[in-house]
């Protein structure tokens, strides 16, 4: 067999989003296992839609998650230009080709014209396709049009006799019968081609062996292969990969939630996670294994093993296998990882000292097991960088205000105070002193604490917290509190929820 060429072929006209991307993953692995090569190539030939910052969000997207291309932009090729729009005259030539053979035409039907046409062939019956009534024209007529200043399209001649046989790598054999298809636009009255010409043209010359696509182009196909025959290119193989439906079965959309990559990227899912994840919408190796690290992938990766089926986005299962590799970071990686973050949310500054790495490493240690995505983090561990501690109303009802909590902490206030060091050998007693004092559980005791000092009756280890807070900020958000609920009894203050 031929080395095994691929392609991802994006437009820049918004952001890399989840079916995208897993397209790309798949022409990716499928590359990989065959020691191929794998193309980025940018469908940029919508001008009024295509950005410069769209191209540079794909680009970033596929370097966050690892797929690093072998031709494309910002690495070339032996097949360049990767722009289609820097490809234009390649698509004008071979737009000659096809009307120097007769397998092409201009057509001069207006706008006005072509919706007549839709809307006479509805009313009879028949499906809403042009009927190629410039397939024929004389020098004369298309003169005449030309000097009425009617800008022409190219068609193609396309043949409506038979059928179109797809044998997909996926979905077995698929045929098309040839009276359905239409005599379509090749190349637009501005000179811009059309997708369905472009492809095929820029496949054919990039040396394409397999184009791996989803489902929703497996229509577009016949059309291609009557292009490739036209042309007298080798037709590459196809697989069409199943649509990524939202948990209501409907096809995945902004309204289920982040669908970007980019916003996944930005929430604090790990590059590793993404892509194995992406990896079992549609393909799976067998049902006992879930977790794989890219190079598993690699190695086991075929298209025999993508469903026909729809995928279904479960965002409730990303997120725990996202916690699942957060887990497995070590914490220099896990640092690494979250430092940006803490920087963003300006917890800690560009040049961090070697004694705040410490304390934020302390943090990252003691939050590892209980985050799934990063930006959790924020929430979790503000209490620790900044000074003003916002009060979770519910937390503050629930514990503050229950009787016997001023007696706790004013209890424990000078036993902290006066404590030398603060680690859980040290802390440890003096609750269990408290605890002893009150005679209640433990538990009474570190809950008024653990308000007192976070704000809420949710967080690690008292001991741990009080750990990284330090002798200082403990015994001063003690004191808060107790301020805090002496105004509360007295009904003269209100908590911010």
């Amino acid at each position: 067999m031929n080395q095994v060429r691929v392609r991802f072929a994006p437009s820049p006209t918004g952001y890399l989003h989840v079916g995208g991307a897993r397209t790309a993953l798949f022409n990716y692995l499928y590359a990989r296992h065959h020691q191929g090569v794998f193309v980025l190539r940018i469908e940029d030939t919508d001008l009024a839609r295509s950005t410069d910052a769209s191209t540079q969000a794909i680009l970033e997207a596929m370097k966050y998650l690892g797929l690093d291309w072998d031709e494309g932009p910002e690495k070339g090729g032996g097949y360049g230009p990767y722009f289609q729009s820097e490809r234009l005259d390649l698509y004008r030539r071979h737009a000659d080709k096809l009307l120097d053979s007769g397998r092409a035409y201009y057509c001069f039907c207006t706008p006005e014209e072509l919706d007549q046409i839709r809307q006479d062939a509805v009313s009879k019956g028949r499906d809403p396709k042009y009927d190629g009534r410039c397939r024929n024209l004389t020098e004369a007529q298309q003169q005449q049009f030309i000097n009425q200043g009617r800008k022409p399209v190219v068609r193609f001649k396309a043949d409506y006799h038979g059928s179109t046989l797809v044998d997909d790598l996926i979905r077995g054999k698929v045929t098309f019968d040839n009276n359905q298809l239409d005599d379509f636009v090749l190349v637009k009255s501005d000179g811009m081609p059309t997708y369905n010409f472009a492809v095929v043209v820029d496949d054919a010359l990039m040396r394409i062996t397999h184009v791996i696509r989803g489902e929703d182009h497996l229509s577009n196909t016949p059309k291609q292969i009557q292009l490739y025959e036209a042309f007298g290119f080798a037709v590459p193989r196809f697989a069409h990969i199943p649509m990524i439906l939202g948990p209501d079965r409907a096809r995945l959309s902004k309204r289920h939630g982040a669908t970007s990559v980019g916003q996944f990227q930005e929430e604090g899912y790990l590059a590793d996670a993404m892509v194995n994840y992406l990896a079992l919408l549609g393909w799976s190796y067998d049902d006992s294994q879930t977790l794989f690290r890219k190079a598993e992938l690699v190695e086991k990766f075929t298209l025999a093993k993508v469903s026909k089926n729809p995928a279904v986005f479960d965002l409730p299962k990303l997120q725990w296998m996202n916690g699942v590799y957060i887990r497995e970071l070590s914490l220099e990686q896990f640092y690494q990882q979250a430092l940006p973050f803490f920087q963003s949310w300006g917890f800690v500054p560009q040049e961090v000292s070697p004694e705040l790495e410490s304390k934020v490493k302390h943090v990252l240690r003691i939050l590892q097991e209980r985050i799934k995505v990063l930006s959790e983090l924020k929430e979790a561990s503000y209490y620790f960088f900044q000074d003003q501690l916002h009060y979770d109303e519910k937390a503050v009802q629930k514990v503050l205000d229950k009787e016997g909590a001023v007696e706790i902490l004013h209890s424990l206030l000078p036993e902290l105070l006066a404590a030398k060091d603060y680690t859980q050998e040290k802390l440890e007693p003096i609750f269990r002193k408290a605890q002893e004092q009150h005679q209640c559980k433990l538990a009474t005791v570190i809950q008024p604490v653990r308000v007192a000092v976070t704000g809420t009756n949710v967080s690690p280890g008292i001991y741990d917290v009080l750990a990284v807070l330090g002798r200082a900020k403990t015994c001063q958000r003690i004191k808060d509190a107790l301020e805090l609920i002496k105004q509360r009894q007295g009904g003269s203050a209100s908590v911010q929820g």
